[in-house]
């Protein structure tokens, strides 16, 4: 199978080098007793003290995602989580990471941050490198990318093993409209919506985890 370009930014293609890329008070109430007046002679009880409150602590607010746009680059983009299931060798196991591996792709998109990503894309892989180079080179020197996003709506795999140990997973990938934006806040190019692409993920598991061995496009 010939590992092709997937994604559906043309950034990854061939529009690179034409774009410089060559991409958390508790406050504590204590209220005493009165003691009894001590001029009198005969000594009255304390007064019962009254009870301690404990105010409600106010939540720290948590950062709140914003993504991209005209006005500048996302901010506290959520950091995708493996499920558990997939971290099982199972058909729902590879069906989840297989979805959750686009998710970080997506992440690498949003942020520019392709770490993760490259972490955990197949070597060699012509496509990841070079749409890793993209994401990189066009969040640098105050730039970002606006839209982008990837979304997995079908991942399905019939989980039979080859005889190499490795499994076929084919996946719906969906990604929203592109704009490069420079770091003066007018918009290079943006790359028009184009239709989902069919891709397959060939999957191993070993050491209690998955891993991508190869990736294409299906055709036809």
């Amino acid at each position: 199978m010939t590992s092709q370009n997937f994604f559906s930014s043309r950034a990854a293609q061939s529009g690179a080098a034409a774009l410089a890329v060559g991409f958390s008070l508790m406050l504590a109430g204590c209220a005493g007793g009165a003691p009894a007046d001590p001029g009198k002679a005969s000594a009255t009880a304390a007064e019962p003290a009254s009870p301690s409150v404990t105010p409600t602590p106010t939540p720290t607010p948590s950062a709140v995602y914003k993504p991209a746009d005209a006005t500048g680059p996302a901010q506290n983009v959520p950091v995708p989580v493996l499920p558990e299931v997939a971290k099982t060798e199972t058909k729902e196991g590879a069906e989840a990471f297989t979805k959750h591996w686009f998710s970080i792709l997506s992440y690498a998109y949003e942020t520019g941050d392709a770490a993760l990503f490259e972490s955990i894309a197949p070597s060699p892989c012509e496509a990841c490198q070079k749409v890793s180079k993209v994401i990189r080179d066009w969040h640098s020197e105050g730039r970002w990318l606006v839209g982008g996003k990837l979304s997995t709506p079908v991942s399905n795999t019939t989980f039979n093993k080859g005889q190499d140990g490795t499994y076929q997973v084919a996946v719906q990938v969906h990604q929203e409209p592109l704009s490069y934006v420079r770091a003066d806040g007018t918009v290079a190019r943006t790359d028009p919506q184009t239709p989902d692409q069919g891709n397959l993920l060939v999957l191993k598991y070993g050491e209690g985890e998955w891993s991508v061995v190869e990736l294409g496009s299906i055709v036809g």
